[in-house]
Order: structure tokens, then sequence, then C-alpha cells
């Protein structure tokens, strides 16, 4: 008996450092082995913003240990869906790819009180793609 594929989800921003890192530990967290999931940026900072930590951490997630990637056609080429985070990074383009660009709020530079609603932002957004995914999450 073979192993259903499961889908692959690519999040990108320029830094990686924020609205990629949550949403990839969204979707890390709640589609659990149903999913395979990378982030990445075009321009990685040096680590994940601290606020985007912290803001994790309240929700019970921890990213202390993740570090921003660099974005590289291996890893557009290994996904089924692109999803960049509304920061104007351009991917490299593959047919029968899914692209989407989330609009949101970049948290560089801002406290964990103005990260909170992006995150929150982004947990909605993740639920709604594991839907479309048709992925079973955790209770």
């Amino acid at each position: 008996m073979s192993t259903p594929a499961v889908p692959s989800v690519l999040f990108v921003c320029v830094h990686n450092a924020g609205r990629s890192q949550m949403a990839a530990a969204f979707l890390t967290h709640l589609g659990r082995d149903r999913v395979q999931v990378r982030s990445a940026g075009s321009a990685p900072a040096d680590t994940v913003n601290p606020s985007v930590v912290e803001a994790m951490r309240e929700v019970g997630i921890d990213i202390s240990a993740e570090t921003p990637k660099v974005l590289t056609a291996e890893a557009v080429q290994a996904s089924d869906v692109v999803i960049t985070m509304g920061c104007g990074d351009a991917c490299p383009y593959f047919p029968g790819k899914r692209y989407l660009d989330w609009k949101l709020e970049d948290p560089a530079g801002q406290g964990v009180e103005a990260v909170r609603p992006i995150r929150d932002e982004i947990e909605h957004r993740i639920r709604g793609l594991i839907a479309e995914l048709g992925i079973e999450t955790r209770a």
C-alpha cells in the first residue's frame, strides 16, 4: 500500500523573519505531518524577529530555533502552493504551481502588541488554506 502524497506549501517574504515564519509555524503546527511546509526569503535576515517569536510563544508555538532561509528555485519547484506575504517579493515562476499573495502588515521593527493582530490574521488565513487543501488538523 502506498502513502498518498501530501501537499507542499512555500511561504515567501523578503527577510523570512516574520510573516512567512509565522505562517509556516501555524501550518506545521495545525497540519502536522499531513503537509510539507517551507519558508524562505529573497534577502533573509540573520534572525527571526524577536517580537514574532514572542507573539507565537503566546499561542503555544515555539519558533525560537528557526532561522531565515534563502529563497531558491528548487524550493519553488518542490512546492504545490507558493504564498508571498504582501511584500512584493518576486518568485521564480513554474507552470502548474498555485501562487497566492497575502497582503499583510510587516511586523519588522514593531513590538509584540503590533505583531499580535498580524499573527491572528495569518492564523485565520492558514486555517482557510488547510480547509481548501483538505488537510486534517489537530483538535
